[in-house]
């Protein structure tokens, strides 16, 4: 499921990470890799700010539906 569906606070560990090869590997340069755990914070207004990889990074709801946990 995408990462726009998981609740706040719960830890997720990351199956896939779609989009074109460009969004791809922006997403692995903020941490979004393949078997890595990511934890919502917060959503407002479709953007959300996740902890990955001990930072914390705020993404756009079409990034967050390229996620796949």
């Amino acid at each position: 499921m995408p990462l726009t569906m998981i609740r706040e606070g719960e830890p997720s560990v990351i199956k896939r990470v779609g989009g074109k090869e460009e969004v791809k590997r922006f997403l692995e340069t903020l941490g979004f890799v393949v078997g890595g755990t990511v934890t919502v914070v917060s959503q407002s207004n479709g953007n959300m700010i996740v902890n990955v990889k001990d930072s914390r990074v705020a993404i756009g709801k079409d990034m967050a539906n390229k996620i796949m946990v």
